[in-house]
């Protein structure tokens, strides 16, 4: 683990920035800390689009302390759109060099620990995936629940996009990113509590709001249910369903920053790309509770 010495500063979040739209883009152009100590973290979706990320986190790292990125499903696409063809780990492992040639800590590198404010903090960014574990309700297989899917028209578009190279599923990625995560994890002080980033929430309960419950299956794996009382987890930060609120969940707080698409925060009585504070914890925090529309759900 590296170190950060501060008694100042804030440990801010965001996520789904999806800067392929020129709202979104115009948030990052306008996005900056309160204080010279702030950090902050991405919980994924930047872009589809290899160009697009580098110039996002670069911003960013021009403006804040310390970035730390973690890849959501549109970072791993192989998009038509996008010069950089690369597949599967080859396409992240490229994203992970170009994070490190901009100074910005990847699920690869030591744990950076926050020592402002509500810390110290392991600050851990995860990469797990998703292993179709969360079926929809009568379904006990994968098919079984991508034909539901299909069924109802809410598709993710991983299934043509994504790509698990050289490994022979997406399941099995998530399988094998799991074990190693878990293994990394088990090492931290056991006096020292951790704030987990990954771009699916590591246990299900945040799905429950879903309007289509079948998009579950393409937003984590049962194989973390457990992770937030196993670790020493303060807080758990996430993103993907564009749903952005915190619950509570066995006593432990789950903070979804997700900025989303335009036409989903336009509706919000917040104002669009609002950072949210992780560290110190607010006394209290505007909850989002509709539900989603069919709309925000299809090309997740």
């Amino acid at each position: 683990m590296t170190s950060t010495a501060g008694g100042a500063g804030q440990l801010l979040a965001i996520s789904d920035l999806h800067i392929g739209y020129p709202e979104n883009r115009a948030l990052v152009e306008r996005m900056a800390p309160d204080t010279d100590e702030d950090w902050l973290l991405v919980a994924g979706d930047v872009s589809e689009n290899v160009a697009d990320i580098r110039w996002a986190l670069k911003t960013l790292a021009g403006r804040f302390r310390k970035v730390v990125w973690v890849p959501g499903n549109h970072e791993l696409w192989t998009h038509p759109s996008d010069p950089v063809t690369l597949r599967g780990v080859a396409r992240y492992e490229h994203l992970v060099g170009l994070c490190r040639d901009l100074g910005v800590v990847t699920p690869e590198d030591p744990y950076p620990v926050w020592e402002g404010p509500g810390g110290p903090v392991a600050v851990a960014p995860l990469f797990l995936l998703y292993d179709y574990s969360f079926l929809p309700a009568g379904c006990t297989t994968k098919a079984e629940g991508l034909a539901y899917a299909q069924g109802t028209g809410i598709v993710c578009n991983d299934e043509y996009l994504l790509h698990p190279d050289p490994y022979p599923t997406r399941e099995a990625w998530c399988r094998a990113r799991v074990a190693e995560t878990e293994r990394r994890l088990a090492e931290l002080p056991d006096d020292l509590p951790v704030v987990p980033v990954n771009h699916y929430p590591l246990h299900r309960h945040p799905m429950d709001v879903l309007w289509h419950p079948e998009f579950a299956m393409w937003c984590g794996t049962g194989l973390t249910a457990d992770w937030h009382r196993r670790f020493r987890v303060a807080t758990m930060v996430y993103g993907h369903l564009h749903i952005p609120r915190t619950t509570w969940h066995e006593g432990v707080r789950f903070e979804e920053v997700s900025v989303g698409y335009p036409r989903e925060w336009r509706q919000r009585v917040q104002p669009p790309g609002r950072l949210r504070r992780i560290l110190p914890a607010p006394a209290e925090d505007t909850t989002l509770t509709r539900r989603q529309t069919p709309a925000e759900s299809e090309d997740r």
